[in-house]
């Protein structure tokens, strides 16, 4: 198959290879096609088996006790797979726990990889199934020692023989080459070929078996970003987590960053899929308004962003996910600014409040501030939480332009909220004449902030819309 390999399996306590141990390692190294060398060993997890998982394998702790911890046995492992291919059968579990047992004793693994889920997927495309059992059933192999990892190792080796045998050594090394030079680290299970997603802006959708999507990314280049979960998932146990359940990958183009910015945030808050958490919809989110009444009992309100007038949003400071984060947040100002926690709703009752009497307050409350200069001073410590008004008449458009794929995107935004995408003068029409109800959304709200900024502002082409034809 390959000038020199090595076949290796592993027993563990569990699935995650950042939090899980390893019970056994099994290992035949094979050089030019013959092998060389067979080596097995239990491995002392330092931890206790699941129950579960010594019925699935046969391994108790009672027969890991006194063998050796994976520290004792790593020089030997790691003499086996000097200069080979690490092959397994999923190669990306076995891979991991190795990788993680060696970064535990400051050791790493420099080797090649090869899944011979993916080689019998590529040889065997005909066959739906192409786990171990599967296989045995498929080509009439059997085995004694199914779960453990010596018995897995002589099943690969097995089905390797038969594979050369039934389609010829030249396809088998075809295959395992083609396989070992482009991207050995991908999920086995993984249904969706990755060359075929594009070099370019866009968001791509994770999905496992059921038809909602387990994450949602974007990326300036998709392609890159998506190999780049597969690559760190050895080492990040969310990413670990998603690389075991995805089954195909689902992806739509953009223009440019922004363009994918906003579809990533639309797409998580519709779709909530479980690994995201960083854009799922706050349906709490609030913010105070400060009342213009400089006698007004409390100074400041809290209003919910769901229910407030769009155009009301410059009047607003703050955003906050609970009414107990908005208050932890207006003490604290309360505290370093020296105001009335009377005046402000915090604290209730009539005359001096106690902050007054601990001299923190400057006396609003006991007429020993007056309440002109207490709202001024009010509003300064809140103005660096203030939202900005809408800062354009009516509607404008930002232009994207992807030179690679000659992709033309326009967003059109009216008060901090995303109206539509468009990218032809039809869509544009439609969008234009659209009076789709308008919600403010902190995370668009946020985006726009950072590119309406004169210093971000020259990276787009900026539009005011009256009519369609004002966007050419």
């Amino acid at each position: 198959m390959l000038p020199c390999y090595v076949v290796l399996d592993l027993e563990t306590t569990g699935g995650s290879a950042t939090r899980d141990r390893i019970t056994e390692i099994a290992a035949v190294r094979v050089e030019n096609g013959v092998e060389t060398a067979r080596w097995s060993t239990l491995v002392n997890p330092q931890c206790s088996i699941p129950p579960f998982i010594q019925s699935l394998t046969g391994i108790s702790n009672e027969m890991v006790e006194d063998a050796p911890v994976f520290a004792s046995v790593a020089r030997q492992l790691l003499e086996v797979l000097q200069g080979a291919v690490f092959v397994a059968h999923n190669v990306r579990f076995d891979h991991g726990f190795v990788v993680n047992e060696l970064a535990r004793i400051d050791k790493a693994l420099k080797a090649k990889t090869l899944c011979t889920v993916r080689l019998s997927r590529k040889l065997y495309p005909q066959h739906k199934g192409h786990g171990l059992d599967a296989i045995l059933q498929r080509h009439g192999l059997t085995t004694l020692a199914r779960h453990r990892a010596m018995g897995d190792v002589d099943v690969v080796l097995q089905w390797l023989k038969v594979a050369t045998v039934e389609l010829g050594e030249p396809a088998v090394h075809r295959a395992a080459t083609e396989l070992l030079q482009g991207s050995a680290s991908l999920p086995p299970q993984l249904e969706t070929d990755v060359a075929s997603i594009p070099n370019t802006p866009g968001v791509y959708l994770f999905y496992g078996e059921g038809d909602l999507p387990l994450y949602i990314g974007k990326s300036i280049n998709m392609r890159t970003r998506v190999m780049s979960h597969f690559q760190s998932a050895t080492k990040v146990a969310r990413e670990m987590r998603i690389l075991t359940e995805i089954r195909r990958i689902e992806w739509r183009e953009t223009a440019g960053e922004l363009g994918a910015l906003l579809l990533e945030s639309r797409l998580v808050k519709e779709m909530q899929p479980v690994h995201n958490r960083q854009l799922r919809r706050e349906r709490a989110l609030c913010a105070w308004r400060l009342s213009e009444d400089l006698n007004a009992r409390p100074l400041v309100n809290l209003v919910k962003l769901g229910d407030i007038d769009i155009g009301e949003v410059g009047a607003l400071y703050g955003v906050y996910r609970s009414k107990r984060q908005a208050t932890d947040a207006l003490r604290s100002l309360c505290d370093m600014h020296g105001l009335c926690p009377q005046a402000l709703g915090l604290e209730s009752g009539k005359g001096a409040c106690f902050g007054h009497q601990i001299g923190k307050c400057k006396g609003v409350c006991a007429h020993r501030e007056g309440a002109a200069l207490h709202h001024v001073r009010l509003k300064m410590a809140m103005n660096a939480q203030k939202l900005q008004a809408w800062p354009h008449p009516g509607r404008i458009g930002i232009r994207e332009h992807d030179q690679q794929s000659g992709r033309t995107d326009i967003h059109l935004f009216e008060q901090w909220c995303h109206i539509a995408t468009v990218q032809d003068d039809n869509e544009l029409d439609d969008a234009f004449h659209s009076r789709i109800p308008l919600a403010f959304d902190i995370d668009t709200y946020r985006l726009l902030i950072k590119r309406l900024t004169p210093s971000n502002a020259n990276n787009h082409t900026l539009m005011h819309i009256r009519s369609p034809s004002h966007a050419h």
